[in-house]
């Protein structure tokens, strides 16, 4: 049974994309990690990676061929200061040299030895292929699928150990959403209480502590990074940030001189409906806005819909729980973990194998599910909000314009958020002897759905609103 940890399914990156842009880059350093391991690394004359399928059709406009020369390059996207990216890249395509893992220069011309192909491979839509020549002629390759949320795997059966590595032993080992209920029955006790034991087997409780705090922090400087930078994104869409001026309108006249500071000062604004619409959405679109650019995000369950997650959670900050403080965060991103993980299982957080209804209707679930524990809501109350707020994207395509995370992705997110808190206040008020519809149907609905979808839908760039509207018209 797969175990996945919540710090599998909230990942820290840079954006524009898990699947495009941080698979691809974890891809490029794990084969490069494998011919280390193999002492083939030195041997290295030459490197060409073949790019294939969605990876291919939208990968320039989703940063792909920038994140794998950085993975090649040996930088680390979780700590990689982001205003060096441009730098790195400049100096490869100018020199048509790489530092391959970060350790010595072979010749590297990204107009050579990244090579696209419209084709897709059998595995996964998200397919690419590393290749090395070696000083002795040799020619090896290994083949990778980048399948959403930054999780990367091996098609071959020989290696499907290694494929499942990021996959732990639980006490409460978790398929479907019947077993995490039967599991919170047993022990009468909420779902992020279960998750937090779960992650106990894998670390100390000081551990995840760091580490949900670290997640915490990047998500809260994301957004205010996102709200306090004006412009135009990059891309060739000439789209203009918008949550600089949202959050320009919004806030009050308090100083503040960091992150910390503006979230207390922001908790002391007025709450009427129309201005928890307006902060909600300005949450939304700034971590969305930051991740178009290149930005640092969190993967929650994917970068594309990184914006939900955060906005609901500063919702609860914000608007329902001025006291509020690290033990609800804990709670929020234990649960919104456990659901995506369900989904991952079940499904897919892919949008090239499920469309968008794989990322934002799912991180909408998820945040649906964390609200509704920290507002009070029993365990089949939090599993009810995600099987709501999943219902209601059901079908939701991926078209991005131009093959950029930008149109309609960003305000994508802002929908996301506002159906999770929709989501979470109609569940609030079901009784669960009257739910219709358990989420392990919709999960398997989606996924059902997913395979049913038109494979132009599936982040191609080649339907919707990618051919309804060109660039020439923005």
């Amino acid at each position: 049974m797969e175990c996945i940890s919540v710090f599998d399914m909230l990942k820290i990156g840079v954006g524009p994309s898990s699947s495009h842009t941080l698979g691809p880059w974890r891809a490029a350093e794990r084969w490069i990690g494998e011919l280390c391991e193999e002492a083939r690394f030195e041997a290295v004359s030459e490197v060409r990676v073949h790019i294939y399928g969605s990876l291919s059709l939208t990968g320039k406009g989703h940063a792909t061929d920038l994140a794998i020369m950085l993975g090649l390059s040996g930088a680390d996207p979780e700590y990689i200061p982001t205003d060096e990216i441009p730098v790195i890249i400049e100096t490869i395509k100018a020199g048509k040299t790489l530092c391959f893992g970060g350790k010595r220069m072979i010749a590297f011309d990204p107009a050579v030895n990244l090579v696209f192909h419209r084709d897709f491979l059998p595995f996964h839509a998200n397919g690419l292929k590393f290749e090395a020549k070696l000083i002795t002629g040799e020619i090896i390759d290994e083949t990778y699928y980048s399948i959403g949320g930054g999780f990367v795997v091996k098609e071959e059966r020989i290696h499907a150990k290694e494929n499942l590595a990021v996959f732990k032993s639980f006490p409460y080992p978790v398929q479907k959403a019947s077993e995490l209920q039967l599991y919170c029955d047993q022990r009468n006790c909420h779902i992020s209480e279960l998750v937090l034991e779960n992650e106990r087997s894998l670390r100390t409780d000081e551990e995840i502590d760091n580490e949900i705090n670290r997640v915490w922090v990047t998500m809260l400087e994301c957004m205010y990074t996102g709200c306090h930078t004006e412009g135009v994104l990059p891309g060739g869409l000439q789209v203009r940030r918008r949550a600089f001026d949202m959050h320009q309108k919004l806030k009050g006249d308090l100083p503040y001189a960091n992150a910390a500071e503006w979230l207390q000062v922001i908790r002391k604004t007025e709450v009427r409906f129309r201005q928890i619409l307006k902060w909600v959405s300005c949450f939304a679109l700034s971590v969305n806005e930051v991740n178009a650019s290149l930005g640092r995000v969190v993967t929650a369950p994917t970068n594309g819909s990184a914006g939900v997650i955060p906005a609901v959670l500063m919702y609860y900050l914000v608007i329902e729980n001025h006291q509020a403080g690290f033990e609800e965060i804990k709670k929020f991103l234990l649960v919104a973990g456990e659901i995506g993980s369900i989904f991952k299982k079940g499904a897919t957080i892919s949008a090239a194998m499920g469309g968008c209804q794989a990322e934002i209707g799912v991180s909408s679930a998820m945040a649906a599910a964390a609200l509704t524990e920290l507002m009070g809501g029993s365990p089949e109350q939090v599993l009810i909000a995600a099987e709501i707020a999943m219902e209601h994207h059901l079908g939701l395509t991926c078209d991005p314009i131009g093959g950029l995370v930008q149109v309609p992705c960003i305000e994508r997110n802002s929908m996301g958020a506002i159906k999770a808190i929709n989501a979470a206040e109609l569940a609030l008020e079901t009784d669960p002897k009257n739910a219709k519809v358990p989420l392990d149907k919709v999960v398997n609905t989606m996924w059902e759905t997913a395979k049913d979808m038109n494979a132009k839908y599936k982040e191609t760039s080649e339907g919707g609103l990618a051919v309804g509207v060109h660039l020439s018209d923005c």
